[in-house]
């Protein structure tokens, strides 16, 4: 009959294995003869240990559009001037088309880009005292 049986059970992960170790250790003791027999072993396994499945999307930040409404009250010097003012790039002849296309389609995109920056633009162009619509994605 067995007096004593410890089994000891390590599960380390390394990388994308585990590795399951058991010690153990059997101690027998004979009734007849009275013989105590040890009986001492290991016993390790690697297995692969299950994958996580990770699935990373990559998603750029939306554009947004910066639109001019036309009102009866700026002129065309002052809305030509504010979109050279503040619009990064703009030129002369650019802006001059877009305030034609405010006045005669009654709005215009006139920058399209990150949300941070299309707030700054809009804001600065709206204390110029432009029409502005509200900011939309692209």
């Amino acid at each position: 009959m067995p007096k004593t049986s410890i089994i000891q059970v390590w599960v380390e992960s390394i990388k994308n294995y585990c590795l399951i170790c058991i010690v153990f250790e059997i101690r027998v003791i004979d009734m007849n003869t009275g013989i105590l027999a040890s009986i001492r072993g290991m016993a390790s396994s690697p297995t692969v240990a299950p994958t996580r499945s990770r699935q990373t999307v990559n998603q750029t930040y939306p554009n947004y559009k910066v639109i001019v409404l036309n009102d009866d009250f700026n002129t065309f010097e002052h809305v030509s001037h504010c979109l050279m003012k503040y619009i990064p790039g703009m030129t002369a002849d650019s802006a001059w088309q877009l305030t034609n296309q405010i006045h005669y389609e009654g709005q215009a995109t006139v920058w399209v880009g990150p949300q941070e920056q299309a707030e700054l633009y809009h804001q600065q162009l709206s204390r110029e005292g432009l029409t502005m619509a509200p900011l939309e994605k692209a």
